[in-house]
């Protein structure tokens, strides 16, 4: 880093110097334009070229051919790199069957839509502006959606019929993670995204952090929901009562967790990971007992206590990043 002095230029013109060093490796001259980009974080970047920083707003992918597989992993990876408008070009048409599957994959990606469909090629449109998104609120919902998903997955314990409500939740956690994904991808290139999300860079890095490990969580409430569907029922009371307690404990500590991250709380992490380090050795003796008395679902249950386990890890994940942030400079 270099300091240098402001210099009072006319009567309300302020200048700089720039590095010597830095413009001839830039083969910058006196009178070529350079291009300013002022953000609200009080930074000011300085760039030779307008193109650095990389316009996100139109790519066209040539795809080896149109089958649904291929299909998705381009179209999912042009989305959570940022891309306002995606063409996909086939060497084959693409069929009707093929075009569903692509509105299908679109309703997944939040902001966007199919806008052209025709000559072996088909359009996607990014309609959301990055200044109606709320990323803390994203998160908020993602967190919500998570936590009431595990809550089903053990009703469904005890009720398998319950497991159907979690058709298309998982669906819909995606959804929130893929969308805070995209935008934080779209920071790393493009200059005015943290300014159009009115956030700080570190404050975007933290969500996106903390989203990742609540989708994980959604992933835990799934598992648990397929091993009721297996057990019919059957399950013992006595047994479902210890791990229906552990879950909630589990529930509290991502809930706590997350909010010592939008609240920048220090306090509030260092409780959580002793909670989590409580949850993790009672999920253990539970594990145990099972395994020495073995009652009906044994196996099942045991699994369960794992994927609780490692919901209770994400929720200590993310009181890691908590203490990151309180500790931050700018936190």
């Amino acid at each position: 880093m270099e300091t240098r002095k402001l210099q009072k230029i006319g009567g309300s013109t302020y200048s700089v110097s720039l590095p010597k060093e830095w413009a001839t490796e830039h083969a910058l001259e006196a009178g070529m334009p350079i291009h300013l980009y002022p953000h609200t974080d009080g930074s000011l970047v300085v760039r030779s070229a307008a193109e650095d920083g990389g316009a996100l707003g139109a790519t066209e992918i040539h795809l080896p051919d149109s089958d649904p597989d291929t299909v998705r992993r381009a179209l999912g990876a042009a989305y959570a790199v940022g891309y306002d408008t995606v063409s996909l070009r086939s060497p084959d048409e693409f069929a009707d069957a093929e075009c569903r599957t692509v509105r299908r994959l679109v309703d997944r990606m939040v902001g966007m839509s199919v806008v052209e469909e025709g000559d072996g090629r088909v359009v996607v449109e990014n309609l959301l502006d990055a200044g109606e998104v709320s990323i803390q609120q994203s998160v908020v919902q993602l967190q919500f959606t998570a936590l009431s998903m595990q809550r089903t997955a053990m009703e469904a314990l005890r009720n398998p019929d319950e497991a159907e409500r979690l058709d298309g939740r998982d669906d819909g956690a995606d959804r929130l993670f893929g969308m805070i994904t995209r935008h934080f991808n779209r920071s790393l290139t493009d200059f005015e995204e943290i300014d159009h999300l009115d956030v700080r860079r570190s404050e975007l890095f933290d969500y996106y952090l903390t989203a990742r490990q609540l989708e994980r969580v959604a992933d835990h409430a799934v598992e648990v929901a397929a091993l009721a569907d297996r057990t019919d029922g059957t399950l013992p009371e006595e047994v479902l009562t210890d791990v229906s307690s552990l879950a909630e404990r589990s529930r509290d500590v991502v809930e706590t967790a997350t909010t010592a991250v939008l609240e920048s709380s220090s306090e509030r992490a260092y409780a959580v990971l002793d909670r989590r380090d409580a949850v993790v050795d009672d999920a253990r003796a539970i594990d145990r007992a099972l395994f020495e008395r073995s009652p009906p679902g044994a196996y099942a249950l045991s699994r369960v206590l794992r994927a609780l386990t490692r919901t209770a890890a994400c929720g200590g994940n993310v009181a890691r990043v908590a203490l990151r942030t309180s500790l931050r400079p700018d936190g």
